[in-house]
């Protein structure tokens, strides 16, 4: 294995020579040991992977009492497993799979506003993602239209809200509520009794000369 070196290589060669099984159990930790000194990089390797290096440096010939059992020789060059393409065509490829895999989690979520906050997630990412393809002629309609299309007509959100709150903008807040009726009431009180305090000291200051 060229990444330890000729030196390492020898080493090993070495320790399989060893007759004693205590003295070569031994040999074998201070290789592992000495080879983590020499590259601090593999200092945050799986230590199975070193001991499985010493192992086939040694050809399968080094018989000690190790951490790790052997690897099987079998192993050793075996192909591994071809991966698996995902199939079925995407319907839209400029929002790509991601998207819907995400519409189909949000189509599980059974609390009317947390099915809410993940629409407008997804709908902000659809806009990102329209907006590299498509910078003409951009509506939000058009993400509600495709949101309803991937959903199968199992998710929607109010357009006017949509548009009035620009809830698929990518600076928006995820988890926005629109404000209850008596919360609107309230602030609107609060700003006109804050109107009226600030009139009122303004009508005590002194004019200056």
């Amino acid at each position: 294995m060229k990444e330890y070196g000729k030196n390492i290589q020898g080493l090993v060669d070495h320790v399989c020579g060893i007759e004693d099984r205590e003295k070569r159990t031994a040999s074998a930790y201070t290789i592992v040991e000495i080879i983590k000194q020499l590259n601090p990089s593999l200092k945050q390797e799986n230590d199975q992977k070193l001991w499985d290096d010493l192992y086939i440096m040694s050809d399968f010939r080094l018989d000690v009492d190790g951490p790790f059992p052997m690897p099987e020789k079998e192993l050793l060059g075996k192909k591994p497993l071809p991966v698996g393409y995902p199939r079925g065509e995407v319907r839209f490829k400029h929002y790509g799979r991601n998207i819907e895999k995400l519409i189909e989690k949000a189509i599980e979520i059974e609390d009317d506003e947390e099915q809410e906050t993940a629409i407008i997630y997804i709908g902000q990412l659809m806009r990102s993602f329209h907006s590299t393809w498509n910078r003409d002629n951009f509506d939000d309609g058009i993400i509600l239209d495709d949101i309803k299309t991937l959903s199968k007509g199992k998710l929607h959100i109010d357009l006017d809200k949509v548009k009035e709150n620009g809830l698929f903008e990518s600076n928006t807040r995820r988890d926005f509520k629109v404000p209850t009726h008596e919360q609107s009431t309230s602030n609107g009180k609060n700003k006109r009794g804050n109107n009226n305090r600030r009139r009122n000291n303004g009508g005590h200051k002194k004019r200056r000369n």
